[in-house]
């Protein structure tokens, strides 16, 4: 399956985005999808997570309020939502997706389990200026 992010770009502090990934190749409803960013000079993390039957779904506790990630199966598509934007998020922004066998659960995925993501889109850069 490729992945095509979109949906990054510059906004001012207290705004909002949504990031959108788009699947092709395969069909997205056999795949836990996630979110993850990587800032400057930091290590990979995970943002939001959640399985194939998006029953698992898991955010980072820092990010529980302002980030929600969502699904479109019928669009082959998932999302990000982010809300009140601070500059701390400034990173560039990756999906990612793994064939659901395993029975992971969308936490594992986000903090431990990102190596198990096969499929990965190219980023798509998010700036918050103050």
């Amino acid at each position: 399956v490729q992945l095509q992010a979109s949906g990054g770009g510059v906004v001012q502090a207290g705004a909002s985005l949504r990031l959108s990934c788009t699947a092709s190749g395969d069909t997205l409803a056999d795949y836990a999808i996630g979110w993850f960013r990587q800032a400057p000079g930091k290590e990979r993390e995970g943002l939001s997570c959640t399985t194939s039957d998006d029953l698992a779904r898991h955010t980072v506790n820092s990010l529980k309020g302002r980030f929600t990630i969502s699904r479109d199966n019928a669009k082959n598509t998932f999302y990000l939502q982010m809300n009140n934007l601070k500059p701390g998020d400034t990173a560039v922004y990756y999906c990612a997706a793994d064939l659901d066998i395993d029975n992971y659960s969308g936490e594992y995925y986000c903090r431990d389990g990102s190596d198990e993501f096969d499929y990965w889109g190219q980023g798509t850069l998010v700036t918050v200026s103050s």
